[in-house]
């Protein structure tokens, strides 16, 4: 449960900060270490020397006047300290290089995930084994990052995250009344795909369960629980005699303002939703402060734990719409009119932002296909340039609100396929009836690994239980995106350090008839396999008269017309045919679908599954292939035998090397891996 109490959290925190302000210098006003220790003993990373683990907090102060703070929604009804600012504090990880001259100078900030840290370890490293303490060399894999030199930041900013050991969190301040508090109507909304009697008002996704703000009053009538069978069908009120807040607790009913219960059970296939009033809205948008300041900290404070004299954001999913939001909010200008990050690593955020900074805002809630509908996530303005969105006449762009357009930072924009099907990521560079392509600015860049699932493949090799049943296809999908997302950050770090000219953009585009709307994909006929026709769609929402001031007064919102939204073309296999296409598309066994529809729930089984991708490998003789009725060649045809495959899946490598889209380091581990697939696929 949350339980905020302002003026105990503000004594807290005014005893931790001993630093007066300095208006000159980060807003960052003191760190606490917990604990440091070397990694691996001390052991040397290559040219990055040892490196050590700091863990601990950090102590932020906000000036509500500042013309760089105001933009935070609230924060002029949070409690102040002597100084008239307000304080917030923030977990943090930092590997840091114990011979400063050893490092490149570059931060890697990595805004983490719900809570949970070490995504860049995931993402761009080799073998990584995090299951292993992270002081061992082994927990870090091939360490591409510390043999960068990298001073590396995981930093907590999301407030609903629980207190639980090695989550790092935000302590924000709570916005009052002038001491009074301040009530308004939260909504929560669950997807039931399985027989349940008790749903938590925080948003669930994965392992991962955020805390819901409680009900005010539980007996109120303003509590409102409704069902529907679809997204946008009509709402039904189930009668309160029907449900109540609390939960199970060992066979017992307890009361619990932050659940709601229902004895007969909430019906697996359909959408339940509640409105619900609250009090005590925390400040969420002091998490983007948060985030800005850390890094400006590390830059321009030169007593600070590392300084570094550049600064890249790195965020995947629900923070790489984060940093959409924080780039669309202005935030990369510090207190001081600085430029905050140089670089961001912006990961499969799709044409997304956020619930990052507004009253009542819950961080955790984003926007699935057949899940959590119509929060604030897939917003208008969707482009870097300013845009006309041609239903309202409204301009706005990601990038028209910076304080100075010289403190853009230089951004790479990573999705994969899954991001056209399941984030609406096409709006990201086309205008809004989806009839033209808008150009990148020259800052910014877009690579969009084909054919791949979000954020993440699925662990391979596959299980066979994900066999989908009467079917070739397995759910899950497979497909490699780190060796792709190492070389694009070695270019990032490259054009950030020394302004080095990064790779092309790599994505589909409407010029080159590789960017369709869905219903003009040329899916090869698999026989038994169902196609994907419906992506996850952006809508115009109406939050009512004082949403431009981050206030919502109509829950739920008024849902109007959706924007067109284009998906990939493919290939005669079914694979994506833009984009970075890695050696598993351009030396193929599978094909390789970035979406996975619900075929086996009971309910929407046209949608998509959250996240995840489908793989159906390829005939592998052509006596299996006519058997089965199966459109694609079968890999006796494509490649004889194992010894040309290989070969292929060599030359496909190099060639990915010339285009900077594969280190060389990573050639033979890249053709190994498929080397894997291949032998998994003849013999499954």
């Amino acid at each position: 449960m949350i339980s905020f109490r302002p003026l105990a959290f503000l004594a807290l925190v005014s005893a931790l900060i001993s630093l007066p302000p300095r208006a000159a210098e980060a807003r960052v006003v003191r760190v606490v270490v917990d604990r440091r220790e070397p990694i691996g003993g001390g052991h040397v990373f290559g040219s990055g020397g040892p490196y050590e683990r700091i863990v601990g907090k950090i102590f932020i102060a906000l000036d509500p006047k500042n013309p760089h703070d105001t933009q935070i929604v609230d924060l002029a009804l949070a409690p102040r300290n002597a100084q008239g600012e307000v304080e917030a504090w923030a977990d943090f990880v930092m590997l840091r290089p114990t011979t400063a001259r050893k490092g490149t100078g570059v931060a890697l900030v990595e805004v983490v995930n719900r809570g949970g840290g070490g995504a860049t370890i995931s993402t761009f490293s080799r073998d990584a084994r995090r299951n292993l303490s992270p002081d061992s060399t082994a927990y870090y894999g091939d360490a591409l990052l510390l043999r960068m030199g990298l001073t590396v930041v995981f930093l907590g900013w999301q407030f609903d995250v629980p207190a639980q050991p090695g989550l790092l969190r935000l302590h924000a301040p709570v916005a009052t009344d002038h001491g009074r508090q301040i009530t308004g109507l939260v909504r929560s909304d669950w997807t039931v795909d399985a027989p349940v009697r008790t749903l938590p008002l925080g948003h669930g996704v994965g392992n991962s369960q955020a805390i819901g703000y409680p009900v005010n009053d539980p007996t109120a009538s303003t509590n409102v629980l409704t069902v529907r069978d679809r997204p946008l069908a009509p709402r039904t009120v189930v009668p309160h005699t029907a449900w109540r807040f609390a939960r199970e607790d060992s066979g017992r009913v307890v009361d619990d303002r932050t659940h709601i219960y229902m004895p007969s059970g909430f019906t697996p296939g359909r959408i339940y939703e509640l409105v619900y009033g609250a009090t005590d809205p925390v400040v969420v948008g002091t998490g983007l402060a948060m985030v800005r300041d850390v890094i400006s900290y590390l830059k321009y404070d030169s007593t600070s734990i590392a300084p570094v004299h550049s600064g890249i954001a790195y965020g995947v999913s629900q923070t790489g719409r984060f940093l959409r939001q924080f780039l669309y909010q202005g935030f990369n200008t510090d207190e001081a009119g600085r430029m905050a990050f140089d670089g961001m690593f912006v990961h499969t955020g799709g044409a997304g932002r956020g619930s990052f900074n507004h009253r009542f805002a819950q961080p955790s809630r984003d926007a699935q296909p057949y899940s959590t509908f119509f929060y604030p996530t897939d917003l208008f303005p969707f482009t870097g340039r300013t845009e006309r969105d041609i239903e309202t006449g409204r301009e706005d762009g990601l990038l028209t609100h910076a304080h100075d357009s010289a403190h853009n930072p230089k951004i790479f924009y990573v999705d994969g396929g899954h991001e056209y099907w399941g984030r609406a990521a096409s709006l990201t560079h086309t205008t809004t009836d989806g009839t033209r392509d808008i150009p990148f600015l020259p800052n910014e860049r877009r690579y969009v690994i084909a054919s791949a699932k979000h954020s993440s493949p699925s662990p391979f090799p596959l299980d066979s239980t994900a066999r989908i049943a009467g079917s070739p296809a397995y759910r899950g999908n497979p497909l490699p995106l780190r060796f792709a997302t190492r070389a694009l950050l070695s270019s990032l770090v490259s054009w950030v350090a020394n302004d080095t000219d990064p790779p092309a953009s790599a994505y589909p585009t409407l010029a080159a008839r590789t960017l369709v709307p869905p219903d003009a994909v040329s899916f090869p006929a698999i026989p038994n396999v169902r196609m994907a026709r419906v992506p996850h769609r952006a809508y115009h929402v109406d939050y009512g008269p004082r949403w431009s001031r981050g206030i919502i007064d109509l829950e739920p919102p008024r849902v109007g017309s959706a924007f067109p939204v284009l998906v990939t073309q493919v290939d005669s296999l079914g694979n994506d045919a833009d984009g970075i296409r890695s050696v598993e598309l351009l030396a193929p066994v599978a094909t390789y679908f970035p979406w996975q529809l619900r075929n086996e729930y009971s309910a929407g089984t046209d949608r998509l599954v959250s996240f995840d991708g489908t793989f159906i490998p390829l005939p592998r003789t052509e006596a299996e292939r006519k058997t089965s009725g199966d459109p694609r060649p079968s890999i006796e045809r494509l490649y004889g035998g194992r010894a040309a495959y290989m070969a292929r899946a060599e030359a496909a490598a190099h060639q990915l090397v010339t285009k900077r889209f594969l280190l060389t380091e990573d050639v033979a581990p890249a053709v190994e891996r498929a080397g894997l697939e291949w032998d998994w696929v003849m013999q499954h």
